[in-house]
């Protein structure tokens, strides 16, 4: 009986103390597989965050330097951002906003026309196509800004309108360096479409044309709106091509514009140019926002097509 009594406690106090350290196991355990990754999380989102938080916080600084924003929020003032109003911004932003919607729906029409005709056409010289394309797209836009530059003086003295300081030429340049890029992405998407879907669609009298603009293309919805946005991001932020096509002050695009305000170290406005940094930044984070969900909804939808 005493036997029986001592192993019972003896089995008590062992789930006791089992008990007692099962908390410090689980905490441990939970840091090793779990708690690791928000530790990881915190420091990547810190520093994504902080570059923005800083520029708004000198964006806000009325001194018009980056050593005043050190101390973030330290001075907080709207003088920068009304002085924008005193300069040639809103043409700028004006100027980048027509040329990168024309960018954007000029390439998504001609890629899409062009990766379609490669995608279902079987024609002599399609394969050679495909591979000048992607040879091309080997070398950068930038390595051919000299070429760029003499050849559009040329055609401006035949055709001003397609020479130096115009924004069709710019918009001209742009489609020549992202239809192969665009014609590959959507190549790729276009040959995930069945085309069982072309076939039937002839049988029942349907054109060419007819197939593509109502069949296909909302279709491939998805990649259109990642092209699009693509297009519009890169055009945004050109700086070089821009630079060199665009002579005039009021032909020039935000990145042109907003250089010259930083382009002498000595009388460098750093407080404006991070105002119009901010307020330049907005259109394209509207655009993301009103295309995610296309771009998520199409992706989720194509992983469980078919």
């Amino acid at each position: 009986m005493s036997t029986q009594t001592a192993s019972t406690r003896t089995s008590s106090a062992t789930a006791k103390r089992q008990a007692s350290s099962r908390p410090g196991l689980r905490r441990r355990r939970w840091i090793f597989e779990v708690g690791w990754k928000y530790l990881l999380a915190a420091v990547i989102i810190f520093y994504a965050l902080f570059p923005l938080v800083y520029v708004l916080s000198a964006s806000l600084n009325p001194r018009g330097t980056l050593s005043a924003a050190t101390a973030l929020f330290s001075e907080i003032s709207g003088v920068n951002y009304v002085a924008l109003g005193e300069t040639s911004y809103w043409t700028w932003v004006l100027n980048t906003l027509i040329i990168c919607t024309v960018v954007a729906v000029g390439s998504v029409l001609m890629g899409a026309s062009a990766a379609y005709a490669f995608s279902r056409f079987r024609f002599s010289g399609r394969r050679a196509g495909l591979t000048t394309l992607l040879i091309v797209q080997m070398f950068p836009q930038a390595l051919a800004f000299i070429a760029i530059f003499l050849m559009l003086l040329s055609l401006g003295a035949v055709i001003p309108a397609l020479g130096l300081n115009s924004k069709i030429s710019l918009i001209c340049v742009y489609f020549g360096g992202v239809l192969g890029t665009n014609t590959f992405l959507l190549y790729g998407f276009f040959n995930t479409v069945p085309i069982e879907i072309d076939e039937s669609a002839k049988i029942d009298g349907a054109s060419h044309a007819q197939i593509f603009w109502k069949l296909i293309f909302p279709l491939v919805t998805p990649i259109l709106a990642v092209v699009a946005l693509l297009s519009f991001i890169t055009t945004f932020g050109d700086f070089i091509i821009a630079k060199i096509v665009l002579v005039s002050e009021d032909q020039w695009t935000l990145a042109v514009g907003m250089y010259q305000w930083v382009s002498n170290q000595l009388s460098s406005n750093w407080g404006l140019f991070t105002a119009g940094a901010v307020i330049g930044a907005l259109p394209i984070a509207i655009l993301v926002l009103s295309l995610q969900r296309y771009i998520v909804g199409g992706l989720t939808s194509g992983a469980v097509k078919g």
